[in-house]
């Protein structure tokens, strides 16, 4: 991937940070720590890897991608916008009671959704079930799903990961956001799920470790684990909750909470300043 491919990817990561600030804002509500945290990884699948159709968002063949870690909708919603699904301007009414952008993804009423998610531990299960479908279909399609790493602590998952093993869904390729927090703190206070690597592993998947805010790292991870052979692939991601925002940056708090007025604006300027940094501005 060559510098300006590079140059662009950054620029979509850091609109979609805007656009979580701005979402979340406006809802007064909403998770702006995990959806800053897993932006860079949704926006080299969505604008780099991923196989998909704005002006058909039901095409049979198209890659499949589960947000697993449902709360982080803005994030989501942000790739899907700007990638064409449906206008930008509908982001700010996230969570507003006449909006179809609910806090968590909906698959009914959310153009490019391919599985509604917020119950932890079972968007990995529905990517499962898709990889699946793909191979008894003969199906070319690839099936992504991001996870949060607290939502490792959810017993669902590693029946999830077994399964996958079990059936070699080679097919199926999953990122861990990996940013070390949850809402109550720190995962390993809370219900440490490490060492996550050796454990996945051992469930019989291929696994690889990158930095997940550097854009060439997890394109060439996604490039690399479609030569998995037999195996699922999850990636873990090594990223940092709040991304983006100096004062959101590894603040527990930043999990669920809405900004104000005036650390909304502090957010918006620091991202417009990375932005225009990009630009050459």
């Amino acid at each position: 991937m060559d510098e300006k491919r590079l140059n662009e990817l950054r620029k979509y990561s850091t609109i979609i940070r805007r656009h979580i600030i701005e979402a979340v804002y406006n809802a007064k509500s909403g998770h702006p720590g995990g959806s800053l945290s897993s932006a860079d990884i949704i926006t080299v699948l969505y604008f780099n890897e991923m196989r998909v159709d704005p002006k058909n968002p039901a095409w049979e063949d198209r890659d499949r991608f589960v947000l697993s870690k449902g709360h982080c909708s803005p994030a989501l919603y942000g790739a899907l916008a700007e990638r064409g699904f449906f206008p930008v301007e509908e982001l700010l009414k996230f969570r507003h009671i006449d909006s179809f952008l609910e806090g968590h993804p909906s698959m009914r009423y959310v153009p490019g959704v391919d599985m509604s998610t917020g119950s932890l531990g079972q968007g990995i299960s529905a990517a499962v079930g898709m990889a699946i479908a793909g191979k008894l279909d003969k199906k070319d399609y690839y099936v992504y799903v991001i996870l949060g790493d607290g939502e490792m602590q959810e017993g669902q998952v590693w029946e999830a990961l077994m399964s996958a093993s079990h059936y070699k869904l080679n097919n199926l390729i999953a990122f861990l956001d990996h940013n070390h927090l949850q809402i109550d703190g720190n995962i390993t206070e809370v219900m440490s799920p490490e060492p996550i690597v050796d454990k996945v592993r051992a469930f019989g998947w291929n696994v690889i470790t990158i930095d997940g805010h550097d854009h060439r790292q997890i394109s060439e991870a996604v490039r690399e684990a479609k030569k998995s052979g037999d195996k699922p692939t999850m990636i873990i991601a090594e990223t940092v909750k709040g991304k983006g925002v100096s004062f959101m940056e590894n603040v527990a708090e930043w999990h669920g909470s809405p900004p104000n007025k005036e650390e909304r604006d502090r957010a918006i300027a620091e991202l417009d300043k990375i932005l225009a940094g990009l630009e050459g501005r």
